[in-house]
């Protein structure tokens, strides 16, 4: 059988969100890519697997990318984590994946843990149709991306670090008014876990008072669910 590229998800908290197939790949491969060596030594060492690690993330991946295909090309099969959820998905993973497939290289993604689809399904908001922005950018294009989202007729979500957290919403304040609703999740899986669910002008108000802590998803409600909303309530 040729090698392949595998991608492993990975739990966003608790450690139990892994499965078995998950598992026995990461055992299994000649190496295993990580965003950091030291947050996946606490996984990996859980599940007992002593795999050889590498580095591969944001800041080297461009540079690695060449010499790990050849790797997989002279028979070794790889996979690929990241510090949590699935690689490629505001992650580093992109790029290597795109290069196997120009190199007709096999590539399987496992399913499994991120931190999105939690935090859709318990925002109250419609799950049928939705748009994932990831981390929003930090200057150029923001406030295009802003403003895209302001008029979005799905429900939207993103991630946000809680540093950027209150400006972030402010800013959905100031584009999509303070009536727009929204939930907000924080530490998916793990024991502080929470969801705060109002309109966005409510939620602004709780983290102002309550420090944000943790890792965030912003669930939005979209313009037309919004537009239905005010429409029923002016009848």
């Amino acid at each position: 059988m040729n090698a392949k590229l595998s991608i492993v998800p990975t739990p966003i908290g608790n450690l139990e969100d892994i499965s078995f197939r998950a598992i026995r790949i990461l055992k299994q491969a000649s190496l295993i890519l990580c965003e950091d060596t030291r947050t996946s030594d606490i996984l990996l060492k859980h599940y007992e697997i002593k795999n050889r690690l590498q580095s591969h993330h944001k800041f080297n991946e461009h540079h690695t990318v060449t010499d790990i295909v050849e790797k997989i090309k002279a028979g070794q099969n790889i996979a690929l984590i990241s510090d949590a959820g699935t690689p490629a998905v505001s992650d580093p993973g992109f790029l290597l994946v795109r290069e196997c497939i120009r190199n007709n290289i096999s590539v399987e993604c496992l399913p499994g843990a991120t931190a999105f689809l939690p935090a859709l399904v318990v925002s109250g908001l419609p799950c049928d149709r939705f748009c994932f922005e990831g981390f929003l950018p930090l200057k150029k294009g923001r406030r295009t991306r802003l403003n895209e989202i302001a008029s979005e007729k799905r429900t939207t979500v993103l991630y946000e670090s809680p540093y950027r957290l209150l400006k972030t919403l402010g800013q959905l304040l100031d584009t999509c008014g303070g009536e727009r609703r929204a939930s907000i999740s924080r530490e998916i899986s793990k024991k502080f876990e929470e969801t705060v669910r109002g309109t966005l002008l409510e939620i602004i108000r709780y983290f102002t008072t309550n420090e944000p802590k943790g890792e965030f998803v912003i669930t939005l409600e979209s313009a037309a669910k919004e537009q239905q909303t005010n429409k029923q309530q002016t009848t």
